[in-house]
């Protein structure tokens, strides 16, 4: 399998540095690393008119949050933001700079969640925190400026796994929700993900899933309740209306395709927007991967569009092509065909 050339020079680098899976490290050197290298690939920090941090009070305690406010003033639609890191690495500067960049792209407020990690908080904790900081915002609406009746969740990785978890939540005890924003989710972690690159151990690889789901599900068993496998609810009619962004050398893009399709099949508008030759990460490296940059535009496009605000001027709707010449026939597969396909990149 070709690599896209950024996604080689990446790979060529942390291999050269000796960079260690994160799987072989301690938690600790995990998600220091983790952080690190997100922070590497992040580019510029944009500015923000206000950004600011809070804790509110969850299941298990106090929640830290940061809410990302672009210019305006009055109630905005707002994002809540579940950042990735299989459950066990990550804290709300994980997602920083996804949240700055899609707060001014997208002009809507946004909001990113600590919620308690994995394995000292093992399934459904997470799925938990995340939901109750969805209606304790939704519930606070005035203090926070939000506009509670555009209200979106979303996340890259395993928070997409939580963002689409907390949309069948809110479908049985609210709040509504306007959108969902899922960046290479795990959608189905009952199974064992393949792909082109399985065992590469330069890149986010199976070995990589099967290590962050060994810590999330304390009881194997769990793996089939669909807080922890959405892919696996038996009804998904009813939810709203999706983004599901893959890359095509993730192990875990065959099951966010499929979620796509199967979101369509029940009713649920939802766009697949697939990278070819991009991997696991590249969403949150925009300084890293030129796809990043260009996914995350997209994800903007599409909160613009179901927050009902005019595309930008030098953006694409969201359902336009971004001004790339990739063709549709990159043999994805005919579930990718089935969920409204956009293909990206080079």
């Amino acid at each position: 399998m070709a690599l896209h050339p950024e996604v080689a020079a990446y790979r060529a680098a942390r291999v050269a540095a000796g960079t260690p899976p994160l799987y072989t490290q301690t938690l600790g050197e995990a998600r220091a690393a983790d952080l690190a290298a997100i922070r590497a690939g992040g580019g510029v920090v944009e500015q923000v008119d206000e950004v600011r941090d809070e804790r509110i009070l969850g299941p298990g305690g106090d929640l830290p949050i940061r809410v990302y406010r672009p210019a305006g003033s009055g109630p905005l639609p707002t994002l809540l933001y579940f950042f990735g890191g299989g459950w066990t690495l990550g804290s709300v500067d994980t997602a920083d700079g996804i949240c700055r960049r899609l707060a001014n792209a997208a002009g809507c407020q946004v909001v990113t969640v600590g919620y308690r990690l994995a394995p000292e908080h093992p399934f459904p904790a997470a799925v938990h925190d995340c939901h109750a900081a969805t209606v304790w915002i939704a519930a606070n609406a005035d203090r926070f400026g939000v506009d509670p009746t555009r209200l979106a969740v979303g996340g890259d990785s395993a928070g997409g796994n939580l963002a689409a978890a907390v949309t069948l939540l809110c479908r049985a005890d609210g709040p509504p929700l306007a959108a969902q924003l899922l960046v290479y989710p795990n959608t189905d972690v009952s199974g064992e993900p393949s792909g082109p690159l399985d065992d590469d151990p330069a890149l986010f690889n199976r070995r990589s899933v099967a290590w962050y789901r060994t810590h999330y599900l304390a009881d194997p068993a769990h793996s089939r309740d669909p807080l922890a496998s959405p892919l696996l609810a038996d009804d998904l009619s009813g939810l709203p209306p999706a983004l599901v962004v893959t890359a095509e050398l993730d192990p875990l893009c065959a099951e966010g395709q499929r979620y796509a399709q199967r979101l369509r099949a029940c009713g649920v508008p939802a766009r697949l927007d697939h990278y070819p030759r991009m991997i696991h990460g590249f969403f949150a490296m925009p300084g890293a991967f030129t796809d990043g940059q260009r996914a995350q535009r997209r994800a903007a496009a599409f909160l613009r569009e179901r927050f009902g605000l005019p595309p930008r001027p030098d953006e694409p709707a969201a359902g336009e092509a971004d001004g790339d010449p990739a063709a549709a026939g990159s043999g994805v597969g005919a579930a990718a065909a089935a969920a409204d396909l956009e293909v990206r990149g080079g």
